[in-house]
This record gives structure tokens, C-alpha cells and sequence, in this order.
């Protein structure tokens, strides 16, 4: 089973995650912070990856960056040694106004070049910079190569959703088992 539980402890918060990649999507969000909870709900609907989060903190910013940083970590430690996966996955989603495209790889480098074209300085009750900071959280934690993009929109909380849709779809993909690569790296060194 690829599943992992991680826990973070710090004097600023205390965030516990659940993951389950062979999951059905259910997801469970107790962070504080409701749009980061409607968000982490909608990633587990979309990747199919069953995730609970429970999170409490003495300041927004550290709770959404701690919860980043610890479901990167879940996500790592369910993937393994990464045999058998595909390692790769794109998506490009729409939500009402906004087109987002994502391509990912989780071949164990870390980079996020994020550009969601936020206009507004709050997303429901979230920061519009902590999306952002959620994501390199997330792709530095998990050792991903994390690329997402707003093509247009006009309304942020559809390109915050979209975002997060298409990650979900993109690592959805990553993860999964290809039966033809039969457990072996997706990679010429053998190892990600």
C-alpha cells in the first residue's frame, strides 16, 4: 500500500497528513483557513489521492506554509522508491473564465516556477501570495518539478481552483503505475 502519515510539530504550528495515492479522492481539510481547506478537498476529489490534513498555527502564512511542506513530505514517503510510476504528468483545466495549464515531474528535483496572475491582494480569506507559497512549499518538500501557468481568467478564486484541479490531474497521472514499465525507475540512472 502507498500510503503515509506525517506529522510537524514547531512553535509556530502543529499539522498532521494523511495519504493514501491509491485512494478515491476523499478528502478531509481542518487547517483553519477555509479556502485552503476547499482547495485541499478539491486536489484529493481530482488526484484521487485520499488526504487528510488537520493543521492549527499561531499565524495563516505558517499554517498554509507547514501544510504545504508536510503533505509534500506524506506525498514523498507514500511514493517510495518511485518504481513503476510514470513520474510525468501535464493537465491543462478550465474553470468558468480561467485556463490554467500545469506540467510536473517527480523525479526528485525541486522547482516551482508558478504564474497564476493573481489580481487580487486576498482569494476568499487566504492571501493571494500564499497560493503561490503553498505551491513551492509543496514542490520543495516533495522533491517536484512543479510548472503552472494562467493562461487568461478573470476571477482569482477560478484560477486558484483551476490550479489546484490541474496539479491534482497532473499528479494523478505522475503517480500512477505504468504496467509496462514493470517496477522499474522511470529514469536512465535508475533511481529518482
Amino acid at each position: 500500500m502507498r500510503e503515509a502519515a506525517v506529522s510537524r510539530k514547531t512553535a509556530e504550528t502543529k499539522v498532521k497528513v494523511k495519504v493514501n495515492l491509491d485512494g478515491s479522492g476523499v478528502g478531509e481539510a481542518k487547517t483553519g483557513v477555509k479556502f485552503l481547506d476547499h482547495m485541499l478537498k478539491t486536489f484529493s476529489k481530482h488526484s484521487l489521492i485520499d488526504v487528510s490534513v488537520e493543521a492549527e498555527g499561531d499565524l495563516k502564512h505558517h499554517v498554509i506554509e507547514d501544510v504545504g511542506i508536510t503533505l509534500g513530505e506524506a506525498l514523498k514517503k507514500a511514493l517510495g522508491d518511485k518504481k513503476g510510476i510514470f513520474r510525468f504528468g501535464s493537465c491543462v483545466i478550465p474553470m468558468d473564465d480561467a485556463l490554467v495549464a500545469v506540467a510536473l515531474d517527480c523525479g526528485g528535483r525541486p522547482y516551482a516556477s508558478i504564474d497564476l496572475k493573481l489580481e487580487g491582494s486576498q482569494v476568499e480569506d487566504m492571501a493571494s501570495q500564499e497560493v503561490k507559497h503553498f505551491f513551492v512549499s509543496l514542490a520543495n518538500s516533495l522533491g517536484l518539478n512543479l510548472h503552472i501557468n494562467t493562461l487568461y481568467g478573470e476571477n482569482d478564486h477560478h484560477k486558484v481552483e483551476a490550479a489546484f484541479k490541474a496539479v491534482a490531474v497532473a499528479l494523478r497521472q505522475a503517480v500512477s503505475i505504468d504496467p509496462r514499465r514493470k517496477g522499474e525507475v522511470a529514469s536512465l540512472k535508475e533511481m529518482l
